[in-house]
């Protein structure tokens, strides 16, 4: 997974950036017309969706970003 950490980082900003701008433009009527199927079931399942969309990018940005190879030696 070290050679694909920038393709997972940028994974993890575009979901946080489609999440957050979801849901502001869901709060003055807009949406994206490739996320609409999204909001069919009702609007509050939309909601919880994005959120998690914006959880999940931040923990796939995360897990990216640490560096999971070293090992504390104590």
């Amino acid at each position: 997974m070290t050679q694909n950490k920038g393709i997972t980082a940028l994974i993890g900003f575009v979901l946080v950036g489609l999440g957050f701008l979801s849901i502001i433009l869901s709060m003055i009527g807009l949406k994206f017309s490739f996320l609409t199927w999204i909001d069919a079931p009702g609007s509050l399942f939309g909601f919880i969706v994005k959120v998690v969309m914006i959880l999940a990018g931040f923990v796939i940005i995360y897990l990216s970003l640490s560096n999971n190879n070293e090992e504390d030696e104590d």
